[in-house]
């Protein structure tokens, strides 16, 4: 047997009914908790953080969880293997101080496996990392999965579906980018639209298919037709000045998208 495969997701049926058997381990059962509010089987808009007033930011989560917010996605960038910097491990634990929602890190780090776990301290959730960081993920897809947390890899528009494909059944989430990580504000790439149609090909229901990058009203019909379901927004809700009617507006189109992409099979 090859001991550097690891098996896909454990479905979440596995845990019905299953809470109390001191046989699951518990790291399982947290994974699986915070799958089940990434993928609650709708749309799920993810508010990037790197748009907010980060001045007020008690004051901004407070807005966002009074909008409806469900997850809220944190770009980690580091200068290196994206142009950009954002915020670091002390920044997400304040974060994590103010609120009961999902933290979703998207690590635009080199060297992932050297410094996620300083996330997870943190209080992040879900974990993902980009395939162009990290040659071989298996390890690190395990290891983030051994540890409670979900656990994700991202695919940048040039990179080829083929470079990410062997390793989809070890990841619980791929985030694929519709555009060049590093900025927020940026153009929506409606040409990465075939690897989320791949993806969903692939991985059926199993998988959280997030997209992140120009998300807005004009733009996420087409990302939610092609089998996305968390949807990563930043001026399209942070630019707004109701953040719970553009989280709804949003909503709404995604939803009517997928309902007609699933009347249409």
């Amino acid at each position: 047997m090859d001991q550097n495969r690891i098996g896909p997701a454990i479905p979440l049926s596995h845990f019905e009914g299953q809470a109390g058997d001191s046989r699951i381990d518990p790291s399982c059962m947290e994974r699986n908790e915070t799958i089940r509010r990434l993928k609650p089987g709708r749309p799920v808009m993810g508010p990037s953080m790197l748009k907010c007033d980060f001045g007020n930011l008690a004051e901004e989560i407070s807005r966002l969880e009074d909008a409806g917010a469900e997850v809220l996605h944190l770009d980690v960038m580091d200068g290196h293997f994206v142009p950009n910097l954002s915020y670091g491990p002390m920044v997400i634990e304040r974060i994590r101080e103010r609120t009961d929602l999902p933290l979703d890190a998207h690590l635009m780090i080199s060297e992932p496996s050297r410094w996620w776990k300083e996330y997870a301290d943190a209080g992040c959730d879900a974990i993902t990392f980009h395939i162009e960081a990290e040659p071989d993920p298996t390890a690190n897809l395990a290891a983030i999965r051994d540890a409670g947390l979900t656990a994700g890899l991202a695919i940048n528009p040039p990179t080829s579906f083929d470079r990410i494909e062997p390793f989809v059944d070890a990841a619980d989430l791929v985030l694929v980018m519709s555009v060049n990580p590093g900025f927020g504000g940026q153009k929506f790439m409606p040409q990465v639209l075939p690897k989320v149609s791949r993806l969903r090909q692939m991985a059926g229901d199993r998988l959280i298919i997030s997209i992140d990058g120009g998300i807005g009203t004009e733009t996420i019909s087409s990302a939610a037709s092609a089998g996305a379901e968390l949807f990563v927004a930043g001026s399209s809700i942070f630019d707004a000045d109701d953040y719970g009617a553009a989280i709804k507006a949003l909503t709404h189109q995604a939803d009517i998208a997928e309902t007609s992409a699933a009347d249409g099979q």
